[in-house]
């Protein structure tokens, strides 16, 4: 292959995700690689009813404007989140003949098995890119052991690994060892399109405030997630009630929370005993709708246990907001230190996030401060970041592409 000869890249994902397409947009624009998206299942495209925020779902973001894709042919198709056997496709012999380097996002699938399988048939070489980190979860120490033994097998399949921040590097390398090269592929959101969003949410901040009955003068403390027990709501309400000055005194700041799920009844009712009338519920919002409650916020809180990274972090720190997060949350040793962009709590720790709260409103000033060194960071960890990496995976497992 000559070093100027375009390169064709395969990539291989469950379904069109709304956090991927701008990437994917991106990627295309490169004028020396061809990428090909090919999809297991479309029904992220037709609409489904999402298990965690208990609502029907259809985004109203373009999935597929931007870049060339192909839905493979199905056996077993999904219905809502995919699985291991779902959805299930051929004909990846005969596409990836045609391809120079196959990217897959995942490993635990049969589809993915299936397409570095014939990868390896084909001599066509495979780069691997997943979420997990070594905390994410417990589990059995024969799953554990189970595990390595198929990490060992399917080392053989990988030819580099791309992680998408410190944790997941360090899970590659407990994994797979030295052996398989890394080439960090930052966690990103479409920077640009986040903050562009945030002159016209800030136009219509006044629009919000009084669909929320909101006083201007009071600041806003933000949850924005599916209400699943996981994402501990109900820990940060707990703090929240916690900053009230005296008995029957509501917190000076409001909490805002957007989304649906299987804890909302619950949160509701624990706002109703406790008599308090400073918590608002927007429910589910999509994706366009969010920007809009990030400008209206002071500080964005992800209390969540076993979140793998949380890109809704990414999100609220491009519209210039402290965030709080947890030591579960996998963004946190990337994207947030702790008494800078936000603060960071253990997870599960009511107090610690109570006081995490306190610190970001120390002073008038702080959560602005905050906010503006989320910022900061924020335009470090972008798209271009991505690319870079992409390209360095590129030239190492072809040998002759320029990075």
């Amino acid at each position: 292959m000559s070093s100027r000869r375009t390169l064709r890249l395969a990539y291989l994902v469950t379904h069109p995700i709304q956090y991927q397409a701008p990437l994917l947009r991106r990627i295309s624009q490169e004028p020396d690689i061809d990428l090909t998206v090919y999809f297991g299942s479309d029904f992220s495209v037709r609409g489904y009813k999402d298990q965690g925020f208990g609502v029907e779902v259809k985004w109203d973001v373009p999935l597929l404007e931007g870049y060339k894709y192909e839905f493979l042919p199905r056996i077993l198709d999904n219905v809502g989140s995919p699985g291991h056997l779902r959805p299930l496709n051929r004909g990846f012999l005969s596409r990836l003949s045609k391809q120079d380097v196959l990217w897959t996002h995942g490993y635990s699938s049969l589809n993915a098995i299936q397409a570095m399988l014939a990868a390896k048939a084909l001599d066509v070489p495979v780069l691997l890119r997943a979420e997990p980190w070594l905390a994410d979860r417990p589990r059995a120490g024969w799953k554990l052991a189970a595990k390595k033994v198929f990490f060992r097998a399917l080392q053989n399949l990988v030819d580099a690994t791309l992680p998408i921040g410190t944790l997941n590097s360090q899970y590659w390398t407990y994994y797979f060892g030295d052996d398989t090269p890394q080439f960090l592929f930052p966690y990103a959101v479409d920077n640009s399109y986040f903050q562009q969003r945030a002159l016209p949410a800030r136009e219509g901040r006044a629009r919000l405030q009084q669909e929320f009955n909101l006083d201007p003068s009071r600041p806003v403390i933000l949850f924005a997630s599916k209400l699943q027990t996981r994402k501990h709501c109900d820990h940060l309400l707990e703090a929240y009630l916690r900053l009230a000055p005296a008995p029957g005194v509501d917190p000076h700041p409001y909490l805002v929370i957007v989304g649906d799920g299987e804890q909302r009844a619950q949160l509701e009712a624990s706002v109703k005993q406790a008599g308090c009338t400073s918590v608002r519920f927007a429910g589910f919002r999509n994706q366009a709708e969010l920007p809009g409650f990030f400008d209206l916020s002071s500080v964005f809180v992800l209390p969540s246990r076993h979140e793998p990274w949380g890109l809704i972090v990414n999100e609220v720190m491009n519209a210039g907001r402290a965030v709080v997060v947890s030591t579960d949350v996998g963004s946190q040793p990337d994207l947030v230190t702790d008494g800078v962009e936000g603060c960071v709590f253990p997870v599960g720790d009511i107090d610690a996030l109570t006081d995490a709260l306190r610190r970001v409103f120390a002073t008038p000033e702080t959560p602005a401060a905050m906010g503006h060194a989320a910022l900061e960071r924020i335009n470090h960890w972008s798209f271009e970041e991505d690319v870079r990496g992409l390209r360095q995976a590129l030239a190492h497992v072809t040998g002759n592409f320029i990075a």
